[in-house]
Formats: C-alpha cells, structure tokens, sequence
C-alpha cells in the first residue's frame, strides 16, 4: 500500500501560491489521466513536521499524482501524452469535489501511455493571445495591400521604361 510518507518515492510535483480570499480551486492531475478540482477550504493549514494532508486515492488504475494547479472558471487546462496527443480542457467542465476522492477521468489513455506535461491557460491569456492573432493579421493584411498597390506601381513603370526604348 502506499503511506502518506514514503521518503523514498516521495517527490515535489507542483507548487502553487493562493490568496486563502480568494475564489480559485485546487486541481490536482494524476499520470493516467485522472483530475480532482477541490476548494482550497477543504484544505487545513499543517505545522512544520507535518505529514501534509491527503487530496487523492492513489490507485493503479489512477496512477501518481504528477501535476497540481490553481484554477479558476474560465481557464482551460492543456493536457499532452507521452504519446503526444494534445487536448485541451475547459476548467469549469469539471465538478468541485471532496478532498481524499479518485477524482474524475479528464483523458482517455491507451495502453501504457501516461501523461506528459500538464498546463493551465487562463482566461486572460486567451484574450491577449486573440488580440495578438487580429493585431498580427491587420498587419499582414496591410503589408500585403501595401505590396499589391507597390507591385502595381513597379509594373506601370517597368512599362513605360520598355515603351521608352522602343521608341528610341
């Protein structure tokens, strides 16, 4: 079975900083594809010394828990496989639970595949990558009329020149 403390296996897989006022969740992501969104109430403030506090049943069909995230209504969660297959997640779709339960499958995983990388892409970053994508094909726009409108005048002036010399 798996304690709370195995020094040997034990290892840091995330670090979060959170406002105890403030509204965002806790979500934490295990390598076979499961997830757990819980509030940061369900979640005691331990002492040096302490053991921590128990978030997910560990399971073989769960596998280690490899990502943990602060998330909000309106994030979406980035999700990449060894075998890299990418899928991306909104936040809110996933229900608020207990702390200590299996969580809820976020991906289906085939065989021995696991996941990679786990990412949160919040929702002001969606904007300004929006904003970005529109500002970047104004200009393209742009430099492309720009182009159209200078190829036009380099073709008249290529054609007066070669009316020119026929003329001489």
């Amino acid at each position: 079975g798996v304690t709370l403390a195995d020094e040997e296996t034990d290892e840091v897989v995330g670090l979060i900083c959170v406002d105890p006022s403030g509204s965002s969740d806790i979500l934490f992501v295990s390598e076979k594809g499961y997830g757990e969104r819980s509030e940061l109430d369900e979640y005691r403030i331990t002492n040096r010394g302490g053991k921590g506090v128990k978030t997910l049943n560990i399971t073989d069909k769960t596998g280690d828990l490899i990502a943990i995230k602060d998330v909000i209504d309106g994030d979406d969660l980035m999700i990449i496989n060894k075998s890299g297959i990418l899928i991306r997640i909104a936040v809110d779709t996933l229900r608020v639970m207990g702390r200590a339960t299996q969580g809820v499958r976020l991906i289906n995983l085939r065989n021995n595949d696991e996941i990679a990388a786990v990412t949160k892409v919040s929702a002001d970053i969606i904007e300004t990558e929006d904003e970005l994508l529109e500002e970047t094909e104004m200009k393209r726009n742009e430099q492309v009329v720009e182009g159209i409108i200078e190829g036009q005048e380099t073709d008249e002036t290529v054609a007066t020149e070669e009316t020119d010399n026929k003329e001489e």
